[in-house]
Parts: C-alpha cells; structure tokens; sequence
C-alpha cells in the first residue's frame, strides 16, 4: 500500500525535480561549455617536443602545472568563486532532502494543524536556504566568468606579443588564419579550462560525494544497487574523452584548413573576381567544409551510443532502485521520504558523472591547446637571440662580404652566393637584374629580417649582427613595391612612422611625397580613411602615402622597391626631384626595372645569380655591352610595344 501510494506521487514530483534541477545543476555552464566547443579551433600543428616527436596523449603533471599557472594573477576571486560553489552545492545537496522531509511531514503527521505548521516552518527554512544558494550560484559565476574573460585577454596579449616578435622564418612557414585561431579560439578555450570548467567539475566532484554519501545514509543496501553500474560508464567515459580528443583535433584540423581558404579568398576578391572565379571559390569552400561535416558526423554517430548508453544506464539504475526501494518501503524498511530523497540524489550523482565526465573531455581540449600556445611563448624571438646590441652611426658604406643565403622554405636553392657588395654611403645606388636575382633578398638582409648562411654583412665598419635591431629599423625607411596600409585614416598611416609627429610634419611629408594636393582634395582631408589595405585609394596614391610614411621618419637609409611603379612619368620625376632634396648625404637603394627610375641613380648595380655581375653609372653600364645593356634593350622594347598599342 505504501509503495502503490508513493508511486502515485511521484509523478508530482517529477515537475517539481526538473524544476529544482534547472535551478542547482546550473545548465548554464553546460551550455557555456558547448559554446566553446563549438567556438573552439584548434592548430593544425600537432604538439611537438623540443625533440619533434608526438606527445603523448595523456595529461601530464607538468602540462597541467602550466595551464593551472594562468590562473594564478586570478586566485584570489578564484578562490571566492570556489568558496560560493561549496555553499550553492551544499544547498543543492539539501534540496532532495528537503523534499524527503516534506513528504514525510505530509504523510505521518496525524492532524491538519500540526502538518500546517511544521510545513510553514520547514518550507520557510528551505527557502531561506535556497536564497543563500541563488546568491551563491550569481557570486560564484560572476566571478568565474569574469577571471576567466581577464585571463583570456592577458593570455591573447603575451601570445600576440610572441608572434609579432617571432622571425620571419616563422611567418613564411605558418598561414595567416593558424595563428588567427590560436589567438582567438585556442586563447579562449584554455582560460575556459581553468576557470569555469574547473568550477563546473568541483560543482560535480561535490555532487557525487556528497550524493553518495547522502545515498550511503539514507540506505547502505540500495546504494550498492544504485551505484553498481558506476564503474561502467566511468570507464565508458574515459574512452569516450580520449576518443572526442583525438577528433576534436582532426575536425579542428579541418575546419582551420577551410577558415584557411576563406581567410585568403576574401582577402584577395580582386583577383577572384578578375578571373571570374567566384562559382569555383564557392565549390572549394564547400568540399572544405564537406570534410569538416564528415568528421562531425563521425564525433556525432559515437557521442549519440555514449550518451544513449549513459542515458540508458540512468534508467536502469532508477529502475532497480524503484524495485528495490518499493519492497523495503513494503517492509518498513524505508519511508516514502527516504526513497524520494534517495532517488533525487541518484539523480544528481548520476548528472554528475555526466558533467565529470564533460570536465574530462574539456580539461583535455585545454591541454591540448595550451600545449600549442606555450610552443609560441617557448620559442625566442627574433631580439631575444641578439647577444650584442651596439648603435652605431649609420651613415657609413655597406658593405656585403662573400655573403651566401636561403629562404628556410628553399633549403637547396640559394639566393645570394658568395656575394660581394659596396653600397657607398650619401649616394642613390639602384639594384637591377632579372627576377629572382637577389634584389629583394639584399633588402631583407639588410633589415636582419633574415640572417646569412655564411658571410658578413657590414655598416659603416660595424657588423649588422651585432647592431641593436629596433635601433637599426628606426633609422632605415622601407617602402615595397605593393605598400600595405592599415585600415585608417591617411593621418594615422603616415603618423604610424612617426607617432608624435606633428600636423606640420605629416603635411610637410606628403608634400616630399607629391601627396598632398590629392590629400587635400578629400572631403575629409587627413581624416579619410584608406580603407583596409587602402582599397579606397588608387595604387599611385597608395605608394605616395606609403613613402611619406617612410619619408617622416628622417632615415639615415631609405629603401625604394619599386616604390614609384605606379606613378606616372611626370609625377615619378618630381618625387626624385624631392627625394634628391631631402636624402642629400643619406643612403639611397632603389630596386628598379623601369628605365625612368634607374637613370636617376647615381650607381648601378646588375646583379645576375645572386652575384654582382656588373656595376657602374648608367652611361657606363650602356657602353660596357653587358647584361644591363640587354636588360636596357629589352626594357625599351617592351615600353615601345606598349605605347605603340596605347
């Protein structure tokens, strides 16, 4: 009869546990860590030791001793979030029971009054209690939350810091959309990892404990029904954690591949859309995105028969302990109260495990990426390897001695051999010669965006490999042949030269620049913004900018890489005009294949197979019959075809 009673109601009380649940197991966090999942997009790189092998996929202790130490700047909230989940979850461990209690009052208190009073009093408690628990669960949230938007940003900044410090081997091997995703998605499922999935697998942790205690309790025999299928779905859970691991990275994998494609599409739209390409675009993104929803579907396939198999396993322990229970409540050996406490306290272990076992899987996403982000803060920058820093004076020859060098992407292919070289201080010395000649690479060197495989690099009698970096950046202007400007306004782009330049200064540049009647006829003057990459301006008006960027500087060496390529023959000829003016005494290098351009050096050098094969002024070098002669030729016959068309 007790049992028949107890199971007509508790069909009540299962409203009143669904709403009790989504009140103290917190589904927000649940929710949160699925938002990050989804939001998460691992490198493409599997983490390597020093030595390059595979790490091993487990967590070890020092792996997680890192991650653990991003929180440390945040301990004290931490801290104080914790102590508010040990206060929340002990209110939630009491709501099953209080419930127990309640029905045992409405079922064995003998008058109406008493049963009326005892509930005033019980249930006044209980809501006091939940109270305490609501301000709990607000504090402990705001706080985790917050600490870990904190260590999200701190992180992103030494990350940020790491890359923009790196060499350029470093940028020639890694796509622009990889280290996109580490600052944002990795950065932010680390600090998730350490703050509120930590909260949210202590909230658990305290769950099971205290439910299993409470369950040992209330009934030692039903617990051991109760809990027999435990180890089961542990270890189900652990192989279902270390298998999403492996796929997370391989879907991740993916899904970078394809913000990979994207990220250089758009970025490029002219030159899609000039070869009317869109249709096939739009195809190549699709089958990216194909491979990322085949391998979803596979993480899908086994996280539904792991959670069917945990939600079927759920089930039988309710049912056991609805067998069982009813035939100690036909014995006396259980109230009503008990057994209704007993369940909602299974139920919450068994959320529980649910949630320990999601803190697992996430705990492992965190290390995973972390392991990658610490490579970048791990590996020296290009400045941290500098063991001398002198500053020298840079007015001075440069000088190039039996200099040999190669991209670490072309480890057989070198682009300068044994190369000798006198750039003579005060003077404009022009670098031509066929493409791949090593004009550029000259350039790179000179700005140790690169260092030589063999050979000194001297200026003004001091080696460049010793000179302090910034220092030497400073003092050397560079504008290339396709100038990039930021998406601001035209003030800014050439202030970024120079930070505290004044108005005068930043006029007084475009004027060098030939730039500032134009400038001057934008609406907004100064202020237009450019656009991103200057989409708004025109490639002439581009280059202009960009050489009073370099020109506000005041360099000892200006750089020209095709700096005028797009200008006009009259325009071109007054910005050599200004330039003579304002570079007297200073140091030239121009690289340049237009004969407009290379007549307005002082020296010429021709290189041919990363050597030196001829040098001289432009009369010199016409009369000699050499390569720069045929280079000349072929020059003129090209701009000859081409007015003969225009």
């Amino acid at each position: 009869m007790h049992y028949a009673l107890y199971l007509q109601n508790m069909t009540r009380l299962g409203s009143t546990f669904r709403l009790f649940k989504g009140s103290f197991m917190n589904k927000s966090s649940l929710k949160l860590g699925q938002s990050i999942r989804r939001l998460s997009s691992e490198e493409t790189k599997k983490a390597l030791k020093p030595n390059g092998t595979k790490k091993n996929a487990q967590l070890s202790k020092s792996d997680l001793s890192r991650l653990f130490s991003l929180a440390k700047p945040e301990r004290a909230r931490l801290i104080s979030a914790i102590g508010l989940l040990f206060i929340s979850s002990g209110v939630t461990l009491a709501v099953p029971y209080g419930i127990g209690r309640v029905l045992d009052i409405i079922y064995t208190t003998q008058t109406e009054e008493e049963r009326q009073k005892r509930l005033n009093e019980f249930c006044g408690l209980l809501l006091g209690i939940f109270i305490i628990g609501a301000v709990g669960n607000i504090g402990r949230f705001y706080l985790m939350q917050s600490s870990a938007q904190r260590i999200a940003k701190r992180f992103r900044e030494r990350i940020y810091s790491a890359i923009v410090n790196q060499k350029m081997e470093f940028f020639d091997k890694r796509k622009t959309g990889e280290l996109i995703n580490r600052l944002s998605a990795d950065t932010q499922l680390v600090s998730y990892s350490v703050t509120m999935n930590i909260s949210d697998g202590l909230r658990s942790l305290c769950s099971i404990v205290g439910g299993v205690g409470m369950m040992l309790w209330t009934s030692a025999q039903l617990s051991l029904v109760g809990l027999s299928i435990v180890p089961a779905v542990a270890i189900g859970s652990i192989m279902y954690g270390r298998f999403l691991k492996k796929m997370t990275k391989k879907v991740q994998d993916a899904l970078a591949e394809s913000t990979h494609v994207a990220e250089e599409r758009l970025s490029n739209m002219i030159t899609v859309k000039s070869f009317a390409k869109e249709s096939d675009e739009v195809v190549r993104y699709s089958d990216k995105l194909q491979q990322v929803l085949k391998l979803q579907l596979k993480e899908t396939s086994m996280s539904a028969a792991f959670w069917g198999f945990t939600g079927l396993s759920g089930n039988v322990i309710v049912l056991s302990v609805f067998y069982y229970g009813g035939i100690m409540m036909s014995t006396s050996s259980l109230t009503m109260g008990d057994l209704s406490s007993f369940l909602l306290y299974a139920a919450y272990v068994g959320v529980a495990l649910g949630g320990l076992s999601s803190f697992y899987s996430e705990l492992m996403r965190g290390t995973g990426a972390s392991q990658r982000l610490f490579q970048l803060l791990d590996s020296k920058g290009e400045k941290e390897t500098e063991t001398k820093s002198s500053r020298p004076v840079l007015l001075g020859d440069l000088k190039f001695e039996n200099v040999t060098f190669h991209y670490s992407s072309r480890p057989d292919a070198n682009v300068l051999n044994n190369m000798n070289l006198v750039l003579r201080a005060g003077i404009s010395t022009a670098l031509v010669g066929p493409s791949g000649c090593g004009k550029s690479s000259i350039v790179a060197l000179l700005l140790k965006l690169y260092t030589p495989e063999s050979g000194l690099i001297n200026l003004n009698g001091h080696n460049l490999s010793d000179m302090d970096t910034d220092y030497l950046r400073e003092n050397i202007s560079y504008v290339p042949q396709e100038p990039t400007l930021f998406s601001m306004s035209v003030e800014e782009n050439i202030k970024y030269g120079k930070p505290n330049a004044t108005e005068e200064e930043v006029k007084e540049a475009l004027e060098n620049a030939c730039a500032l009647n134009f400038v001057n006829a934008f609406p907004d003057g100064l202020q237009t913004l450019v656009g991103e990459r200057g989409a708004q301006l025109s490639g002439g008006q581009k280059q202009r900018i960009a050489l009073a960027r370099a020109l506000i500087k005041k360099p000892d060496i200006l750089i020209l890489d095709e700096a005028t390529s797009a200008l006009d023959t009259h325009s071109e000829q007054r910005v050599h005009d200004n330039l003579r003016k304002i570079m007297k005494n200073k140091t030239v290098i121009t690289i340049a294949h237009r004969l407009s351009t290379i007549k307005q050096a002082d020296n010429i050098v021709v290189l041919e197979k990363g050597k030196v094969a001829e040098e001289g002024s432009f009369h010199e070098l016409i009369r000699s019959n050499g390569l720069f002669k045929d280079l000349t030729q072929r020059q003129m016959n090209r701009e000859t075809h081409t007015n003969y068309e225009d």
